[in-house]
């Protein structure tokens, strides 16, 4: 089966292209451009790149993947958007994976130990992803990629003093590269970004099962900036 994968919960704006078989999921293209300000020119023109470089149509997709984040409330609504319109368009089923969860699933089962460490089975991997506003959106994995804590968004001193509690012993991510002073964790080289292979794989079980499609809802983890005014000013003098 032919799916989607986009996420747009990152400066890394993402579209892929990829076979999901009963056995495995197999990357046919991709596309990653990081720019935090162009998701929405971002997202549209790589989506048809990944399809011609596939040799694909619209219609020949079975399911559409989406990283429902969290995010950024501008950024993140851009695939969300996109992936629920052409599911509906296309009447094929829509799934969403947490962006967290794949940056989790990919630093815990395909990267490598952070330097002066070894990966084994007591290693909890934080990941952290950037959002502004001096926060970080984080989540806990252990070493069997499950998620133990988050996701959530605070301060990076304050996931600094859970990390403590909780038993972290690497980081990884953006928000993890950014705040590694504060962190006082163990640098992962990578994952930066959600992969799309990892969105897939999380999602592939209920592709291969037909499950019915979900409704993508989007993980913000706080209030958009702009919100409607509840007093309303007189014009008068």
């Amino acid at each position: 089966m032919l799916v989607l994968v986009v996420d747009s919960s990152t400066p890394a704006v993402t579209a892929a292209l990829a076979e999901v078989t009963a056995d495995r999921v197999v990357l046919r293209a991709e596309r990653r451009t990081v720019d935090a300000r162009a998701h929405g020119e971002l997202l549209a023109p790589q989506i048809e790149a990944v399809l011609a470089e596939a040799g694909a149509r619209p219609t020949d997709l079975a399911a559409i993947v989406a990283g429902l984040g969290p995010g950024p409330f501008t950024g993140l609504r851009v695939g969300l958007v996109t992936a629920a319109t052409m599911g509906q368009v296309l009447a094929i089923p829509t799934y969403g994976v947490g962006s967290l969860d794949a940056l989790g699933r990919e630093a815990v089962l395909g990267a490598a130990a952070a330097p002066g460490q070894e990966a084994g089975t007591g290693r909890r991997v934080l990941v952290a992803s950037d959002a502004r506003r001096r926060e970080i959106y984080w989540a806990l994995f252990d070493a069997a990629g499950e998620r133990v804590a988050g996701p959530a968004v605070d301060a990076p001193s304050a996931v600094a003093g859970r990390m403590a509690e909780l038993g972290a012993t690497v980081a990884v991510g953006e928000g993890a590269q950014r705040y590694a002073d504060t962190l006082a964790l163990p640098l992962l080289p990578e994952p930066t970004y959600p992969s799309p292979y990892a969105l897939a794989e999380l999602a592939a079980e209920r592709i291969r099962a037909g499950a019915p499609g979900e409704p993508l809802v989007p993980l913000y983890l706080r209030r958009p900036d702009a919100v409607a005014a509840t007093v309303h000013k007189s014009v008068l003098p």
